[in-house]
Parts: structure tokens; sequence; C-alpha cells
């Protein structure tokens, strides 16, 4: 279990801004958030040194490149042995169109968030590729007509 760290009121405002905007230089978030630049530099290393703050990166917009179409799968594997999992963990890992992959409770084992061209696009993909892998025994897909919310900022 990760460790639940408290923030203070700088700290939260400096995460939020963080979050909305990855580009703010060090002066402009200092200015913002009422801190010295140097104390908010200091601030910002601890938060990823501690682990708190990850990767800054560009988000995409994946209808500019070809990739407009959201699948969500439900994926049930063969068996729940750990050499198993692994192997299908890996599999997903290695496939660029599978962009988020949850181990769930219930009915199915897996929920995969994929995103592709075209139904004709996915339809490759499950047919060869997921359904064709040893552990898979499964699969159930729901198309998503339209992206209602999406952001990758977590509440404070």
């Amino acid at each position: 279990m990760n460790e639940v760290r408290t923030l203070d009121a700088i700290d939260r405002r400096i995460v939020a801004l963080l979050q909305a905007d990855a580009t703010l230089t060090n002066a402009d978030l200092a200015d913002r958030v009422g801190a010295s630049a140097a104390s908010c530099w200091r601030r910002v290393r601890a938060l990823e040194t501690s682990g708190l703050l990850g990767a800054t990166v560009r988000l995409v917009d994946p209808a500019a490149v070809g990739r407009g179409v959201n699948v969500l799968c439900n994926v049930r594997i063969r068996s729940h042995s750990m050499d198993a999992r692994q192997e299908f963990e890996r599999f997903v890992d290695a496939r660029p169109e599978v962009v988020e992959c949850f181990s769930m409770s219930g009915e199915w084992d897996y929920l995969l968030r994929i995103v592709v061209a075209d139904v004709a696009d996915y339809n490759g993909f499950l047919m060869q590729t997921l359904l064709g892998h040893p552990s898979v025994a499964g699969a159930s897909s729901h198309f998503a007509l339209s992206m209602t919310k999406y952001t990758t900022a977590l509440p404070l």
C-alpha cells in the first residue's frame, strides 16, 4: 500500500496547478501559489522525490493521430496463477493500442481501454491478437459513443 502524504495548502495549490498545466515556469508557479521561487522549486522537487508527482507528459488528441475510437474491453483469463497473470500483463504492456489496464474484481478479470482507428482496426486486434493470446479465455467489448468527461487531474 502507498503511504498517503499530507499536503499543506501551498503544496495542494502547486499540485493542482501542475495537474492543469505542467508547462508553468517555476516563477509563474511560485507567483500563483504565493511563495518564493526558491521555496517553490524545493517543494516541487520534494513532491517529485516522494513520488507524489510523476512524469511530466503532453497529452495527444487521439482523433488527431487517427485513434478516435475508444473500446472498453472486459477480459477473462484461462488461469489465475501468478505466471498466467504476469504473462497476460506483459502482453498488455507491449500493446500500444491498450492505453489502460485494470485488474478487476467480479465476473471479469481485466478491463482494458483500447484506442483504435475504427471498428475494422479493433476487429483485427480482437480476433488476431487479443483472443489469439493463450492466456485469454474470452472478451466482451463496449464501444464508447462519445467521451463526456476525461481528466488526468486527481481531486485534492
